[in-house]
């Protein structure tokens, strides 16, 4: 199986590091242009632009806070006056920002945590969905977490809501979009060695959450984007508001 991105322009939320990063230099790799977004971490989007450029491949980074609507309609416009097109849109952007339990939770880290991971997916739909309509081809694919199905660990009540928010609304704009030659799917990691678990999970919880997974190990950020392109490719033609795990076993559906 030889999944090809060539001519083709993918935009890949919050790609400066992790998930993001390792989806933004698959596609390259596979020949698209790519847009690689980021928050607050220019110098490593800026990086990973340098790493593209360095596969042949052209590449541009923007930024911005997603979950407000001028920078979400500005990562479009920007992609579509660069490229002129926008053909894949994986939402990956999104965080847990801190772990803390609903007793103890101010309502702007709940506002903050759902905003970043589920209404920056809104935004970003909302922005591309009329540019892919008009050709009658696009493929969007969101990124949630096993937290949407287990619902997390402690202190991660306002994440896993969010990312189940992410799952559900995948079902609901896939169907919305069936018949316009827009596909959307996601993919549901479970937990992966990325700049996510150095920050939010002790080495110690790593350890057991590798030992509760049936293969006994972390996954890698490479094994998450193998599952984007698949869903991004022509090769997932009759697969629609499908969420894919990859979770090493971790839960299996």
């Amino acid at each position: 199986m030889d999944i090809r991105f060539d001519k083709k322009i993918v935009i890949v939320t919050g790609s400066s590091s992790g998930i993001g990063k390792a989806t933004a230099l698959e596609f390259a790799k596979a020949g698209a242009s790519v847009v690689v977004h980021y928050n607050t971490k220019k110098s490593g989007a800026d990086a990973v632009v340098t790493e593209i450029e360095k596969l042949g491949q052209k590449a541009i980074a923007v930024g911005g806070d997603l979950s407000v609507k001028e920078n979400a309609d500005q990562l479009i416009n920007t992609t579509i006056k660069k490229f002129g097109t926008v053909d894949v849109l994986v939402n990956n952007a999104g965080t847990l920002v801190e772990r803390r339990s609903i007793e103890t939770m101010e309502e702007s880290l709940w506002d903050k945590v759902i905003n970043v991971n589920l209404k920056s997916a809104y935004l970003c739909c909302n922005a591309v969905i009329p540019t892919m309509k008009a050709k009658g081809y696009g493929r969007i694919i969101n990124v949630t977490s096993v937290a949407a199905r287990n619902g997390g660990g402690f202190g991660a009540g306002h994440y896993s809501t969010a990312k189940a928010g992410v799952l559900t609304f995948t079902k609901s704009l896939a169907k919305e979009l069936a018949e316009t030659g827009i596909m959307v799917n996601a993919v549901s990691p479970g937990v992966i060695s990325t700049p996510y678990h150095d920050t939010f999970s002790t080495p110690e919880n790593r350890k057991i959450f590798a030992s509760n997974t049936p293969l006994k190990r972390e996954g890698t950020s490479a094994e998450v984007a193998y599952g984007i392109l698949f869903l991004a490719s022509d090769y997932a033609s009759f697969i629609l508001g499908e969420t894919l795990e990859i979770n090493g076993g971790l839960l299996m559906d």
